[in-house]
């Protein structure tokens, strides 16, 4: 697929705890769809040597990821946002200037327990940076699941790639309407292909 071509263009945005597995679903889902990503522990890892996770480092994160955010908004094209939006607050504030420039947000919730989460954070992996026990902890602490307002997508960490396009696909393909029962939701074309989601 070389696009997604939706009605709306929609900021999608990862939501989730450290080691969740939000950058490996944005990362996937931004080369099956050539949508652009930005990615703050990819703009951490470019611009620090030595990370220290410090409220000056994760300013200098935000201003630069809502410079790209800003430029992004203006091509409306759909793309994938793996930022701060951790927080309620965060997510309002995300909510609010993606409508303000004629998006729609869709949060992608991906859920891992703690424990797993907590392993997972502690492997180097290329273009990543690790985070201590007392940062993963933090995180843990202000992290705050979506509300049903939001209606996020949850997907599963643990899960395939492959079935968690599916789950997100749902919903981004599917009209939004309350469907009849029995009645057969139409599939709608992306870049002159037909997907259906089953």
């Amino acid at each position: 697929m070389k696009s997604l071509s939706l009605s709306k263009p929609h900021v999608i945005v990862m939501v989730g705890i450290p080691g969740s597995g939000k950058s490996f679903f944005a990362e996937q889902f931004a080369d099956t769809f050539k949508a652009p990503l930005v990615s703050n522990g990819r703009l951490r890892y470019e611009l620090f040597n030595e990370p220290t996770y410090s409220n000056d480092e994760q300013a200098i994160i935000s201003r630069v990821s809502d410079y790209m955010l800003d430029e992004l908004y203006k091509t409306q094209r759909t793309f994938i946002f793996e930022g701060l939006a951790d927080a309620r607050m965060d997510r309002q504030l995300i909510t609010k200037k993606a409508r303000a420039a004629g998006y729609e947000p869709l949060f992608i919730w991906v859920q891992t327990e703690s424990s797993t989460a907590r392993l997972r954070v502690k492997k180097a992996a290329p273009g990543k940076t690790t985070i201590s026990p007392s940062q993963f902890d933090s995180a843990l602490k202000r992290f705050s699941a979506p509300h049903s307002s939001e209606k996020a997508v949850v997907i599963s960490g643990k899960h395939t790639y492959a079935s968690q396009l599916r789950i997100v696909l749902k919903r981004l393909v599917e009209p939004r309407v309350e469907l009849v029962e029995g009645q057969v939701p139409q599939a709608r074309p992306i870049e002159g292909r037909t997907i259906v989601v089953r």
